[in-house]
């Protein structure tokens, strides 16, 4: 099985929890991740185990550009690269996840092996768009994501989430962070690059937070800096580039304020941890979608990125993190079963196309 979902975490962890769920049920099968130098897979993937083939990207120019011009011979050349990838490992099967990627994948397996596409937004991005339109089979996380015929089954995910106990690792994931045992403690992450707007709210509010006896665990990004000054008796302020164990993280959380990637919220509904969203502005406005059913269900709040300020952070999700009794009803109501077996299902309908 060749998957292809290179880019960002959003992209590469749905391939790679797909990739568990197959040897979990196929020891003797052969998984091999597609990616580019440009994205996290470079470092993602082969800390899981897997190998890693690496060809060209093919970004898709937004606007008329020289870029444009020179797109049908990048295509082209990708997509002879990602053919010699396949005969090279002997794939049975393609499993595209969307993102740069994909598209090479796709054209480059169209009519010669069996496609699976998986669509993680609420609202299909082109390269899925494409790969469907030639797929054997087509999974999504959510109904009406775009793509026509898909079965819904939810967001793969690791073991690691799907099988957790948030209450039962709090101890351990609050002393691998260096949090404090028992203060109400809020997670922030604006995804695998971090955010500004993010970074810039939280750390403005750091005195209020700790003078309210909140600790933060806060991941602002490898390509970011954040320095917080330490007050004296006050729940630790830590802040990392990135945090490895999202697992401990979730589980050390009371509170989470974050992007609404498709990931993140599929994650966040797995584990029943409450969240405050803050929607990217840009794209096609995905991230929002992503976010709306959590938060009609009552377990999240969205707040728009232009919007968050520190004082918002003071006003708004100070007094959540210290509400215990209302954190409680929104862990309820996040909690979706769908995404804890969404692996297990894709990786059926992956071998049972390459059966067939």
């Amino acid at each position: 099985m060749v998957v292809a979902g290179g880019g960002t975490a959003g992209h590469i962890e749905p391939a790679l929890a797909l990739a568990d769920a197959v040897m979990r049920l196929r020891p003797d099968a052969r998984v091999v991740a597609l990616g580019t130098e440009r994205g996290l897979e470079s470092k993602l993937v082969p800390a899981r185990g897997y190998p890693l083939e690496m060809i060209p990207p093919v970004p898709m120019p937004r606007k008329p550009s020289p870029d444009l011009l020179r797109l049908p011979l990048k295509v082209r050349d990708a997509i002879r690269q990602t053919r010699a990838v396949f005969d090279r490992v002997g794939a049975d099967v393609v499993v595209g996840f969307g993102g740069y990627v994909s598209l090479p994948a796709y054209l480059a397996a169209r009519g010669r092996l069996p496609i699976v596409v998986h669509e993680a937004n609420a609202r299909a991005g082109l390269a899925n768009k494409v790969g469907a339109k030639f797929a054997t089979k087509v999974a999504a996380a959510v109904p009406d994501s775009g793509l026509p015929d898909a079965q819904v089954i939810g967001i793969p995910l690791r073991e690691s989430i799907t099988s957790m106990d948030r209450a039962a690792l709090r101890a351990q994931a609050r002393q691998f962070f260096g949090l404090h045992p028992t203060a109400p403690t809020l997670f922030v992450s604006g995804g695998s690059q971090g955010a500004r707007t993010l970074n810039t709210a939280v750390s403005g509010a750091a005195r209020a937070l700790a003078d309210a006896g909140i600790g933060v665990l806060h991941a602002h990004g490898p390509r970011n800096s954040l320095v917080v000054q330490e007050i004296n008796g006050a729940p630790p302020y830590v802040a990392l580039p990135y945090v490895e164990r999202m697992d401990l993280a979730y589980a050390a959380a009371d509170l989470f304020l974050c992007r609404s990637g498709a990931m993140t919220v599929a994650e966040v509904s797995a584990v029943g941890l409450p969240a405050v969203f803050v929607p990217l502005p840009h794209g096609n406005g995905e991230q929002s979608l992503n976010a709306k059913p959590v938060v009609e269900a009552g377990g999240g709040l969205m707040i728009s990125d232009e919007e968050l300020t520190s004082q918002r952070v003071v006003d708004e999700v100070l007094p959540l993190v210290q509400d215990r009794s209302r954190l409680a009803v929104m862990s309820n109501a996040t909690r979706n079963s769908g995404h804890r077996v969404a692996a297990d299902v894709l990786a059926r309908m992956v071998l049972e196309v390459v059966k067939k």
